[in-house]
């Protein structure tokens, strides 16, 4: 009978000593989604407000048509490097790469190279860039009122198989690679 005892006891404190470890496991869980949430609203927030600042000057979201842009807006940035970019990892280091340096041979979007020309390089804060690029992964874009049209009329097969015309420049002069990478304006 003793023996019975002490296994009894023995067996309510394993089982007591392992229900504790559960419960630590889970409010560690709890924590680091906690944390991860915060540094997601974090990167929310200032992502937006630096997309805002540093980007729609240019890309502008409040155009009334495609011929009142100097770039490509970034909802069709986005899908293009989402083409070639599917985890955000990647998204966010290809379009870091990018903006810090954009030089033509390294352009995904040619049709907008041809539209608008090379994207000047600027004196952003790679940080910044990561952090609007984390951002535009994330979220879903504002897009201007004429976006979706122009994107259907340009790519009726699928984006990459539009009337985008390569290295084509604005007088229609060029190699004419014809990916249909892009974004081409008549």
């Amino acid at each position: 009978m003793e023996i019975l005892k002490k296994t009894s006891v023995l067996v309510m404190l394993i089982a007591l000593l392992f229900s504790c470890n559960t419960e630590k496991k889970e409010a560690k869980n709890t924590d680091h989604k906690i944390v991860t949430d915060l540094v997601h609203a974090n990167t929310n927030e200032n992502g937006l407000k630096l997309l805002q600042q540093k980007c729609y000057a240019c890309h502008s979201i409040t155009s009334k048509s495609h011929d009142e842009i100097i770039a490509p807006p970034m909802i069709a940035v986005k899908r293009r490097y989402q083409m070639s970019f599917s985890n955000e990892n990647d998204f966010v280091n290809g379009l870091t790469s990018w903006v810090m340096n954009p030089e033509e041979q390294n352009a995904l979007m040619r049709g907008a190279i041809s539209n608008f020309n090379i994207m000047p390089k600027q004196p952003f804060n790679e940080d910044e860039i990561r952090i609007i690029a984390a951002y535009m992964y994330q979220n879903e874009l504002e897009a201007p009122s004429w976006f979706e049209q122009h994107f259907t009329e340009e790519h009726p097969n699928g984006m990459g198989n539009g009337n985008g015309n390569g290295n084509r420049n604005r007088n229609g002069n060029g190699n004419g690679m014809g990916r249909g990478n892009g974004y081409h304006r008549n």
